[in-house]
């Protein structure tokens, strides 16, 4: 039959007499330095999910995720895509793409920027963001694009303005030389998306994007690739195409991007963590004094007939039941702050320079449950070398001269 007589020693004990103020003090001060530890860190970690999905979103959502072509970078024009690409885990549909980095001439500016050419009676993105204009009055033959807003008040051009587009990669040898293939092109709208994708997506009929690049009749750049999740893009390059496909994905354009804000999520992760460490050190501190204490109590324990086993079992209740208590309350707390910190920085009056005025936060509960799991392994580990000094206690030697 099993007595949990180590538990009931060990709650006792974390409650203390009222002559252990000060070892009290420090196993307080433990359990609030793990709570506010797990509540920095679950809180700063939703904020971190919240801008890396909002920049998974408005960059990754309307830039190519994946594109597959030929060699060469050219594809002959299908009116159904291959079924080697449909059946490919994750995708969700496959539409036929022209692509080139081009050059963007005004009356006023130059730019640079990324040309897209899209069929658009197909599925795109960027028509959930267009703010003027229409995506269906790019027509072949009208030459016509629709540029971010951002792009369009660096070129200082409106809706209804000439624009000249030049492409390096199309150019031929005249008489004065090599020149870049160009064409004037009309700007039929704007579209917002909020991220610097504003500043270099061009968009235009693909036909028209055909023609600037000199592609012969019915050919292409490639086919792209729509997927549910941006980030699957790493395991979907490792699989064999046939046909001799070459793969290339958004992470040649915004790898090092997302990878920064990786790098800064763990390192923020790190810091944090080192809180909860800290606070896990307390239970340590106060630990080692509370068998320092109990020395006497501990042989008393022994000669009742207590195994070293269950002693041990009394000391890591009493001192990972600071970090449990911590844990819980400060993953609790953090959900709680997290999903309401919009509300908090308003009324302490922050005021938030960005789009919509406010913090994106994604709070991820698998996330919450490992943090809070962490801080509590971590707080049973720093109870074992304390523990096994208070099981080491022997009767004798104790109680000799009480």
């Amino acid at each position: 039959m099993f007595h949990p007589v180590s538990f009931f020693i060990g709650l006792r004990y974390l409650r203390g007499r009222s002559g252990d103020r000060f070892s009290r003090f420090v196993s307080y001060m433990s359990t609030a330095g793990i709570t506010i530890g797990v509540l920095s860190l679950v809180t700063v970690l939703s904020v971190m999910n919240g801008f890396e999905q909002q920049l998974k979103e408005r960059i990754l959502g309307v830039l190519p995720q994946a594109v597959v072509s030929q060699p060469d970078g050219r594809v002959a024009f299908e009116s159904e895509p291959p079924a080697s690409l449909t059946q490919l885990p994750y995708v969700l549909a496959v539409t036929p793409l022209t692509r080139s980095e081009t050059v963007l001439q005004s009356a006023s500016s130059l730019s640079a920027g990324m040309l897209l050419g899209v069929d658009p009676d197909g599925f795109e993105p960027v028509g959930y963001h267009i703010t003027r204009g229409e995506l269906a009055n790019l027509t072949p033959g009208s030459y016509r694009v629709i540029l971010g807003q951002s792009l369009a008040a660096q070129l200082g051009v409106n809706v209804g303005d000439k624009i000249r587009l030049m492409v390096t990669s199309a150019s031929q040898y005249t008489p004065l030389g090599r020149m870049p293939s160009q064409r004037n092109f009309v700007v039929e709208g704007m579209f917002n998306t909020g991220s610097d994708v504003d500043k270099q997506l061009i968009l235009t009929n693909i036909t028209d994007a055909g023609r600037l690049l000199r592609y012969k009749s019915g050919e292409i750049s490639g086919w792209r690739l729509f997927v549910d999740d941006p980030f699957v893009v790493t395991e979907l390059a490792n699989q064999p195409l046939d046909g001799g496909w070459v793969w290339s994905d958004w992470r040649e354009q915004r790898g090092e991007l997302f990878q920064a804000v990786k790098m800064e999520k763990n390192m923020m992760g790190l810091m944090l963590g080192l809180i909860i460490g800290v606070a896990a050190f307390n239970i340590i501190s106060a630990l080692i004094m509370v068998v320092m204490e109990k020395q006497a109590e501990v042989a008393i324990l022994k000669t009742q007939g207590m195994t070293r086993g269950q002693v041990l079992m009394v000391f890591m209740v009493q001192g990972a039941s600071s970090g449990v208590i911590g844990a819980l309350a400060g993953g609790l707390l953090g959900t709680l702050v997290a999903f309401n910190l919009n509300s908090i920085l308003s009324v302490l009056g922050v005021q938030l320079l960005m789009i919509g005025g406010s913090l994106p936060v994604v709070v991820e509960p698998l996330q919450v449950f490992f943090v809070i799991a962490g801080a509590i392994l971590l707080s049973l580990l720093a109870t074992v070398f304390p523990s096994y000094r208070a099981a080491s206690v022997r009767p004798a030697e104790a109680l000799r001269y009480e």
